[in-house]
């Protein structure tokens, strides 16, 4: 499920530091956010995590991006299980990472609704 909306691990931000939070405290949030995107297709990683604060998630609309929050929780939901049973998991080998993604998102998409 992971790999199916995620392209690699949901990338997550560094903390703010106290002169970030004292001042202009939400555009800190979102310099951090643009920060942590660099390098990175928001389209491959519709959420993000920040530091000791809290997830964002977008979409194409605001029902996308509700359902990216769900789909963001169930699959935290199910990592914290998978450690929790077996904590020696590795990551996803990238070619199976690519088939899971690549099958749904881009040009080459070919399975599930249209």
């Amino acid at each position: 499920t992971h790999a199916d909306h995620f392209h690699g691990p949901v990338p997550v931000t560094e903390p703010l530091r106290e002169a970030e939070v004292g001042t202009d405290y939400e555009r800190h949030i979102g310099e951090a956010i643009v920060r942590r995107f660099e390098g990175l297709d928001p389209g491959e990683f519709p959420a993000v995590l920040c530091a000791k604060h809290a997830s964002f998630t977008w979409g194409d609309t605001a029902a996308a991006a509700v359902r990216n929050a769900a789909i963001l929780e169930e699959v935290a939901r199910m990592a914290f299980h998978t450690v929790a049973l077996s904590a020696d998991q590795t990551p996803i080998e990238p070619y199976l990472l690519d088939k899971h993604f690549l099958r749904k998102h881009g040009p080459g998409a070919y399975y599930g609704q249209s």
